[in-house]
């Protein structure tokens, strides 16, 4: 992961200032974004593509992103390196059912807060995770949210649903419903 593959992420950005924005973010998270795929795939090679397509999803987001070093932008990158990894997961193993990969846990996720919601949502499956900081922390929609895991929007919506199923039910169980 060099220069190289930052400039050709650059080519994609328009202003100055979010060519500067995404070169910050790029050199803050590039390792952090590797550690979290190779976590998920186990291979250097595929941690690699998993990161590359993670970058040019930051691109092609830049104008949302707000400051590069604060706790917002750290979560966003690991979602959706995250993402990118679990998908190339799925990649290689085509016969196992979505159930079984929604129920990948991921790397330990980082989210500031330290309440019981915080707790609950932590505890959630990676792809749960993933939508549920993307749509209610970051603010995306799930229209947004399908093209940034390049799931169909009838899968967003359905996976937004299981997502907060699944955190009422672990709301529930820690007595905070």
């Amino acid at each position: 992961m060099g220069v190289e593959f930052m400039l050709v992420y650059l080519q994609m950005i328009d202003t100055p200032e979010e060519k500067s924005k995404f070169e910050q973010i790029y050199l803050e998270y590039k390792g952090l974004m590797f550690h979290v795929a190779y976590d998920i795939l186990h291979n250097e090679q595929d941690a690699e593509d998993a990161v590359h397509q993670a970058f040019v999803k930051v691109a092609e987001n830049i104008k949302k992103i707000g400051e590069p070093m604060c706790p917002k932008t750290h979560s966003y990158v690991v979602t959706i390196v995250e993402n990118k990894a679990i998908d190339q997961y799925r990649k290689r193993q085509k016969h196992q059912t979505v159930e079984l990969i929604d129920d990948i846990q991921g790397t330990e996720a980082h989210y500031e807060g330290n309440n019981d919601l915080t707790k609950c949502i932590l505890k959630l499956p990676a792809r749960y995770r993933e939508m549920i900081l993307l749509r209610y922390h970051h603010g995306y929609s799930v229209r947004e949210i399908a093209n940034i895991m390049d799931i169909s929007l009838a899968a967003a919506i359905k996976l937004d649903q299981r997502a907060k199923n699944k955190l009422k039910k672990l709301c529930e169980e820690a007595g905070i419903l």
